[in-house]
């Protein structure tokens, strides 16, 4: 699959961190990302099937059996994705039984999946049960995201109303809220189920003094959905940075209104109105 490198999910992939590494969202080997890619989007490219090596899950994944996905690699730096993707990327192919991923494409020097790539593959399972259309898990470290986690009360209605009235597109993008789970050494089984929990009630799930764990249906709204929550909470840093007294905001009903001339449905309970 030499040629699958010029195929236009790896050139999005690149793209995305770089981008993402220039907004300081995934500093030194920071940050991964996992997109599910189409059995269209690989046929075409030859020897589609050899197996270079394969790589333990450490959990069941029977239930996307199959499936591609092509993943950021551990120790990776999403600075030099863009210039070395045959190295920074692999393309897997998770194993009939779940429990393990072949590569046949990508990590030419020995690499293998982000350490994270279990917590991703529970959610892309959590999210296909929400949306068929499914297809990215994108982790990050958001600096004024992170922020709010030292300051503010870990508590998902409180979150997300402070991140909803801080601008109007926070509603329509995310009206769901953010989930938060308790600090969780990453990296484990353990941090992955209790993302993936939230993940079938949430697009995109704190991690405190962390980052953020984010899903859609591409790169592009995957990113797009971590620039909303993080301009949100740099819009309420630069209000505390400015004495943190809020003078006027979006009330509920301004939200709910918002939330009604956009067609979306604000989480329950989470408005007053």
């Amino acid at each position: 699959m030499t040629k699958f490198v010029d195929s236009a999910i790896v050139q999005k992939m690149c793209e995305v961190t770089r981008q993402s590494y220039e907004r300081y969202w995934d500093e030194r080997n920071g940050g991964n990302v996992s997109v599910r890619v189409l059995d269209e989007e690989v046929a075409g490219y030859e020897d589609n099937t050899a197996v270079i090596r394969s790589f333990e899950l450490g959990f069941d994944a029977s239930a996307i059996a199959g499936y591609y996905y092509l993943t950021t690699g551990t120790g990776r730096y999403f600075r030099n994705v863009f210039n070395q993707p045959t190295l920074d990327l692999g393309l897997v192919r998770i194993s009939e039984d779940g429990r393990s991923a072949d590569l046949l494409w990508g990590f030419e020097d020995g690499g293998k999946p982000t350490s994270e790539f279990p917590s991703h593959l529970m959610s892309h399972i959590e999210r296909l049960k929400v949306n068929p259309d499914q297809r990215v898990v994108f982790h990050c470290h958001p600096t004024n995201v992170i922020a709010l986690t030292f300051t503010q009360e870990l508590d998902e209605r409180h979150l997300s109303r402070l991140l909803w009235k801080m601008q109007a597109e926070s509603l329509v993008v995310f009206p769901e809220g953010v989930g938060v789970i308790p600090y969780m050494t990453p990296g484990t089984t353990e941090i992955g189920a209790a993302t993936a929990a939230k993940m079938g009630e949430y697009q995109a799930v704190i991690w405190p003094h962390h980052g953020l764990f984010a899903s859609g249906v591409s790169l592009d709204e995957t990113y797009g959905l971590v620039e909303v929550i993080e301009k949100a909470a740099m819009i309420f840093s630069q209000v505390s940075a400015q004495g943190g007294v809020i003078k006027q905001d979006i009330t509920d009903h301004q939200l709910q209104e918002l939330a009604d001339a956009f067609g979306v449905t604000p989480h329950p309970g989470f408005l007053e109105v």
